[in-house]
């Protein structure tokens, strides 16, 4: 997948050490979609994902394994969160401010494939919010971050920026990479 490739940054309170790196990919193939590739470098046997499983929206992903992308406008306060689990199970949020105001987000499941190598995971998936309007031709702020479960149930939480403190991928700091609108045809 085409794009800039993105480092995501271990958070220091991480338990889980299974993960060597962590990058992501975002790109706009059209107007309103977002195409994501997150690529985990982590022995298999080191890291605990969930076996593959219907495409639903289930709530708590964030729990285990899960890669996680936070969408913000240039104005306003609200934000999206998106979660994908290596199991193709998938949530999808909006908050009116910071974790404020949550509601189920509206939208069509998303497209994802998991594949896994010996030293390596890899997910990538196709998210269509052309149907919300404040999204589809505005620039976008993203927070990309990850939940990395160890074989063991250490958590390590990587994200593109960390605040001070605990891990918090709803925070301000975290929407660290611009994806600006596509041109109008």
């Amino acid at each position: 997948m085409p794009g800039q490739r993105l480092s995501l940054q271990r958070h220091a309170d991480s338990a889980g050490e299974a993960a060597s790196r962590v990058e992501a990919t975002a790109r706009r193939p059209q107007h309103g979609r977002l195409a994501l590739r997150y690529v985990i470098h982590a022995l298999a046997d080191d890291l605990r994902l969930p076996p593959i499983a219907d495409s639903s929206r289930v709530d708590g992903l964030w729990r285990h394994t899960c890669l996680e992308a936070f969408i913000r406008t240039p104005t306003g306060d609200g934000y999206f969160e998106i979660n994908l689990s290596p199991s193709t199970r998938w949530a999808a949020y909006r908050f009116d401010g910071y974790r404020e105001g949550m509601a189920n987000l509206e939208m069509s499941a998303p497209l994802i494939e998991s594949r896994a190598w010996p030293d390596r995971y890899e997910l990538e998936a196709l998210i269509d919010l052309g149907g919300l309007p404040d999204l589809a031709r505005s620039d976008w702020r993203l927070g990309l971050s990850a939940v990395i479960e160890d074989a063991d149930g250490d958590k390590a939480w990587w994200a593109l920026a960390h605040p001070p403190g605990q891990p918090d991928f709803h925070h301000a700091a975290a929407f660290a990479f611009d994806l600006p609108a596509m041109e109008r045809p």
